[in-house]
């Protein structure tokens, strides 16, 4: 025995010798299987009872190292019942989609061999799904030939990137260098966009250094619509933010002539999708989105209407080298190739290998089943609509995607209906603020929602309502 060597094994050599226990993941596995098969039944948001569990998890950082069979248990006991049912079918919160099974399977496979997505030389495969992504999609969505995609971690950062180009873009013709010289002095620019704009957007534009006194907000419409006639003179320094799907009503601005207004002015138009932008693979309702080829970037996010896992946002930029110019940066130990490097087009450097589920998920799917995704969500959304409307709900909103929006009549009442369907388990929906007045916004969103989902959503709607009133409120 080396004198200099204790007997016990360091924990670099423990944890050598997990890798290669393969009943780890099988434990790992079993859980997870657990957990799938009892989503639908379990109660949409955790008990009172499983958020007390939570407490199990609170100690000081440990001395030594831990055996991780015992913290995957702790995980699995504790931590999948306090978890939201989001997979289950009867959650209708934040425009949260579900997970597709062949995403959910690449998705723990990519995690094993935990790629960095930056460059081809750190994952040849990463880079050639990204690039079989992005012709994809590109195809599918109709977007212009030549359109570049980046893979980021949501729709906010697709935003902040988009709207990044579009500023060095505009900056770039007046003859202003912006990574060189900065904003200090630079020609102002205007940005001009709706009223309904999400919230994201103004968070992106103030990270770029665009204030809100650089902002025009045009008037929307009772559908949130932006009113094109409303809106006020384009020019070559104007960065204007069109919307594919209002976050309470689904509704989408008027592209064709807004996009036309704006390339006779020179100006750069982005359009918010999240999750409205996945309306053009559908053939029904592609006419949401007609003219919206006409802008220069557009962001959006897989993990909502598309059904891959969370952390898939995707920048469309039909300027290629604008977007690398933006996003892109140089070190002598980058090795960039003439392979695709993803970073040239994300601001992002270290990150995770997210074309692999979104792989897997476009070709589980194929062309006919995202427009079919597409269209169930849409039909799920109007049977919600006019099965709420049945029970003498209001419905505040024309239902064109997948958002319907639902009031009680009276404030108080919509509240506290919303509390009670939120507490009851049964469903949970966000809330939202309409023409001043409390809302329940419902997002159908996951690929799980079955009719019969709906049906019983509404009739716990009913019930909370009910509840709502025997305790006084009116």
């Amino acid at each position: 025995m080396d004198p200099g060597r204790s007997e016990t094994p360091s924990i670099t050599e423990a944890l050598r010798a997990q890798a290669g226990d393969a009943s780890l993941l099988d434990e790992a596995r079993r859980y997870a299987i657990s957990y799938i098969a009892g989503a639908r039944d379990r109660e949409v948001f955790p008990s009172k009872a499983a958020l007390k569990g939570l407490s199990d998890f609170r100690e000081k950082l440990p001395e030594e190292a831990g055996d991780p069979h015992a913290i995957l248990e702790l995980l699995h006991r504790r931590g999948s019942p306090a978890t939201v049912a989001q997979t289950g079918g009867r959650y209708f919160g934040f425009v949260n989609g579900g997970i597709l099974p062949a995403a959910l399977a690449a998705k723990w496979l990519a995690d094993t061999w935990d790629q960095n997505a930056a460059l081809y030389v750190t994952s040849p495969v990463a880079s050639l799904l990204e690039e079989l992504c992005e012709e994809w999609l590109v195809d599918l969505l109709g977007l212009p030939s030549g359109t570049v995609a980046g893979f980021v971690g949501g729709t906010s950062t697709a935003t902040l990137s988009g709207l990044a180009a579009g500023r060095d873009e505009l900056l770039a013709r007046a003859g202003w260098d912006q990574r060189g010289r900065g904003l200090a002095g630079a020609p102002p620019l205007k940005v001009v966009l709706g009223e309904q704009a999400h919230a994201t957007v103004f968070k992106a534009l103030s990270l770029l250094g665009l204030g809100r006194e650089q902002v025009t907000v045009v008037p929307s419409d009772d559908q949130g619509r932006m009113i094109a006639e409303k809106a006020p003179p384009f020019d070559g320094l104007t960065l204007l933010i069109l919307q594919a799907g209002n976050v309470s009503t689904g509704s989408f601005d008027p592209f064709v002539p807004l996009c036309e207004k704006a390339r006779e002015a020179g100006a750069w138009v982005h359009v918010d999708g999240a999750f409205g932008l996945w309306a053009a693979a559908s053939e029904s309702r592609k006419r949401l989105v007609e003219g919206f080829a006409g802008a220069d970037s557009w962001s959006t996010d897989a993990h909502k209407t598309l059904n891959a896992p969370y952390d898939s946002g995707i920048i469309f930029c039909r300027h290629p080298k604008t977007l690398e110019r933006s996003m892109s940066n140089t070190g002598s130990y980058i090795a960039y190739s003439d392979n695709r490097d993803g970073m040239r087009y994300s601001p992002e450097m270290s990150r995770r290998a997210r074309s692999i589920e979104l792989w897997a998920a476009l070709k589980s799917l194929g062309r006919r089943g995202v427009g079919e995704l597409v269209d169930k969500l849409c039909e799920k959304a109007l049977r919600f609509g006019s099965g709420l409307a049945a029970e003498g709900f209001t419905i505040l909103n024309d239902i064109v995607f997948n958002q319907v929006l639902v009031s009680c009549g009276e404030g108080p009442l919509t509240a506290s209906t919303m509390e009670a369907l939120q507490t009851s388990g049964e469903a949970w929906c966000g809330p939202a603020t309409w023409k001043g007045s409390p809302a329940i916004r419902i997002s159908v969103c996951s690929y799980m929602t079955t009719d019969e989902d709906v049906d019983r959503s509404i009739r716990a709607f009913v019930e909370a309502r009910e509840r709502s009133r025997e305790g006084g409120i009116s």
